[in-house]
């Protein structure tokens, strides 16, 4: 089972209290986008076995979004950050950095 804690009101909790929202960060494709580039922003989602970035909802709690920086391939949670963030916090990045040392934040995909 996996424990997440919601950086927004501070309550751990098994992950049946949360929504998962897909993975986190991405750039969307606005009016001007050309057809590919807004197929590929609504259907296409990396899904990498390893250090992710994923949106969560704290549906029988506060309701609010965050981010949580997991492992998929062992559910390890890195660490949990609120969504006005444009990336994960340094102490996350250092965290998943010692499981995968050659993991890097795309800021390009977050803006």
């Amino acid at each position: 089972m996996l424990a997440l804690t919601c950086p927004c009101c501070g309550i751990t909790a098994e992950e049946t209290e949360f929504h998962p929202g897909g993975e986190a960060h991405l750039k969307r494709v606005g009016p001007e986008g050309a057809d590919d580039e807004f197929e590929a922003y609504l259907f296409a989602r990396k899904n990498p076995k390893g250090a992710h970035i994923e949106r969560w909802r704290h549906s029988y709690g506060c309701g609010k979004w965050f981010h949580v920086a997991r492992d998929t391939a062992t559910l390890r949670v890195f660490g949990a950050y609120t969504t006005q963030s444009y990336g994960p916090p340094e102490d996350i990045v250092n965290a998943i950095r010692q499981s995968y040392p050659d993991w890097t934040f795309d800021r390009n995909a977050a803006e």
